[in-house]
């Protein structure tokens, strides 16, 4: 038995496989998502999901699902599910035997005498799935038949029966072409063997993705069945079908089936999946490189790539992506700052810690590789262009106040990474000088004076601190305030002063840095990250669920994030040295049971602030999977 496996009993149960999703991708922003059972829960689900860039800087879903029937002496078992109001039709999952995932994700079907595998993989470097089907065992003839499920849409919309699409299709070698709408790319659909393509074009009206509704929106869509493909297939065979953006060489496709297999890490182990899940946020496309903060909804975002670089590339020993993604993020600087999301014409610029954070990733390559040369060569005129534009001001009233400190915001403006904002406003909108900045801020200038030995930024950074521990430090409490404007002070206890004590410079002796810690740990760490708010706190909120006004006000108190987790460990590192491996090491396995809940083989966004912190949010995202491996990689070099 694999590492990953769900039996039958696991599989017809409803309420546990349809908790249960996968998420694949290649290597240029393409990918596949389901749940374990083929049943599509989400508007995001989908087995062909591909960018558009000539459309938008959005993904779209192409081929939604299809549903396969097994044929013998007439009969026809149908092992395809979806859900319609009131019930699942059809119902093919009460046939599923087991589901894998070594080396890729794989379904065996018992129908009667017959054994049918199925399994699925992305084309590394086109749009492009192959599904292929294997019949294990057969009694007697046996056919098999495609229905293709179509939806040309972007995905975050759904989509509805209208007269617009073009119902025509073309005939390539062993498919079928379509294009639904002129403005896309055209899908071809094609199997690696002979077959006959029934044309038989019909609506499916209001397909409904349950976690939609219960999010809080539209949950119902009408799907495009242009008809069904149809073949024979003998005991032991194996016929793969293809869904692409261009067009495929049917005789090659089981020796492109098995190249891609040869590509994929043994998801045999935690340490593997992690791995694995890590490569999948890596996006090459048209010359750039970038890291998709999240699946299956999230773009690229700045702060939560300088974030993740380092795990997801320099922890694995890939410095030459790890570069490539800060080439191509420097080309998104406009004047001090980093696009918060997007980029070029699809550009949000409210991020007052993206241009922090750069310096500390980069920071982290000298760490893992020991060459600072290269980031002097590359981005020393950009760092100091950030640090000159902090201090003469910028965007969202960012600028340096006379004391050093760095000043941010306005009414209806959240700069921070705590940036969720419903139709009342930013929900912990951190107007002014809020911790971690400060940190982030003392951080980069010493960073920059290191390499460049120029003493006005040392000088500079020695007044930040002497005005940061005058400020943010009380004794009485052990603990630095949250943000500070003007004379008043937020003294909620939230993970963002664990930042000051785990960059590699910091403001704080070792007891301040003990007692910080202590406070994060009575009040904030579980076994799945820190909360963002103390349980004792009034506006704590123990569940992230509901609407988008109810989840939004509770993403940022109380729910549980991963990432910062991985600056509480390095800080406790720090302090503790060899004698924390223990510890570490406890929190860290905490996580191998996660590899089988919500997005099977990665790590969610998000968690309940209350035990049993349930996963919630993007089923895989990017810095919750590249911080683990960052910990991973500090805990062996202890």
């Amino acid at each position: 038995m694999s590492y990953i496996h769900f039996d039958k009993t696991q599989l017809v149960n409803l309420n546990y496989s349809l908790d249960r999703e996968i998420i694949r991708t290649n290597r240029s922003g393409t990918y596949t998502s389901t749940t374990i059972i083929g049943c599509n829960t989400r508007k995001y689900h989908g087995l062909l999901v591909a960018p558009q860039p000539h459309i938008d800087s959005q993904n779209h879903v192409f081929l939604s699902t299809v549903h396969e029937t097994v044929i013998q002496h007439g009969a026809s078992f149908n092992l395809g599910i979806s859900k319609f109001p009131g019930n699942y039709f059809p119902r093919g999952h009460k046939y599923l035997e087991d589901f894998d995932s070594e080396p890729i994700p794989k379904l065996t079907y018992r129908v009667g005498g017959v054994l049918l595998q199925k399994e699925l993989i992305l084309d590394t470097n086109r749009d492009r799935v192959m599904i292929r089907y294997t019949l294990l065992e057969a009694h007697s003839p046996t056919k098999i038949r495609i229905q293709p499920f179509l939806a040309f849409r972007g995905y975050h919309t759904l989509c509805k029966e209208n007269d617009d699409i073009q119902k025509e299709y073309e005939k390539v070698p062993n498919g079928a072409k379509f294009r639904l709408y002129p403005v896309y790319d055209p899908l071809y659909l094609q199997l690696s063997k002979k077959n006959k393509f029934h044309p038989d074009p019909n609506w499916y009206h209001n397909v409904e993705y349950i976690l939609e509704r219960e999010r809080g929106y539209e949950y119902q869509e009408d799907l495009y069945v242009p008809g069904y493909f149809e073949f024979d297939i003998e005991k032991g065979e194996s016929v793969i079908f293809s869904a692409g953006l261009t067009e495929a060489d049917p005789s090659t496709r089981q020796r492109a089936f098995e190249k891609e297999v040869a590509r994929r890490i043994p998801r045999s182990n935690f340490e593997n999946c992690l791995i694995n899940s890590a490569t999948q946020f890596i996006r090459k496309r048209d010359g750039e490189t970038r890291i998709i903060a999240g699946y299956p909804w999230f773009g690229w975002w700045g702060r939560d790539t300088f974030i993740a670089a380092p795990g997801l590339t320099l922890a694995r020993g890939d410095k030459e992506t790890f570069l490539e993604i800060m080439d191509t993020m420097s080309k998104d600087l406009v004047g001090p700052l980093f696009p918060n999301v997007g980029s070029g014409d699809f550009t949000n610029m409210n991020s007052i810690d993206a241009p922090l954070w750069f310096f500390w990733s980069l920071q982290q390559y000298i760490y893992f590789t020991g060459d600072s040369k290269t980031i002097k060569s590359r981005y020393l005129g950009k760092l100091k262009g950030i640090l000159d534009g902090y201090q003469k001001g910028t965007d969202f009233n960012i600028h340096m106040l006379s004391n050093g400190l760095i000043y941010g915001g306005y009414e209806n403006v959240a700069l921070t990474w705590m940036d969720a904002v419903t139709v009342d406003g930013p929900v912990t909108p951190r107007t002014g000088c809020p911790v971690e900045i400060q940190a982030l801020w003392y951080n980069a200038l010493q960073f920059y004076h290191e390499l460049t030995d120029e003493k006005s930024y040392a000088e500079l950074a020695e007044k930040v601190k002497s005005t940061f521990l005058e400020e943010f430090w009380d004794e009485k409490k052990g603990y630095l305030a949250d943000v500070i404007n003007g004379s008043e002070k937020d003294w909620a206890i939230r993970p963002n002063m664990v930042f000051a004590t785990s960059l590699p410079y910091t403001m704080l002796d070792e007891y301040q840095r003990d007692q910080i810690l202590d406070i994060v740990r009575s009040n904030l760490l579980t076994n799945r990250g820190l909360r963002t708010l103390a349980p004792d706190d009034p506006a704590y909120k123990g569940y992230y669920f509901g609407d988008p006004i109810s989840r939004d006000n509770a993403y940022h108190n109380g729910t549980v994030w991963v990432w910062p987790m991985g600056h509480f460990v390095e800080a406790y590192i720090k302090l503790h040295g060899k004698s924390a491996k223990n510890f570490i090491d406890k929190i860290i396995k905490s996580f191998d049971g996660v590899m089988t809940q919500y997005g099977v083989g990665t790590v969610a966004e998000i968690y309940d602030g209350d035990p049993p912190h349930r996963p919630k949010g993007s089923v895989s995202q990017a810095w919750s999977v590249a911080e683990l491996l960052r910990m991973m990689e500090l805990v062996k070099r202890l």
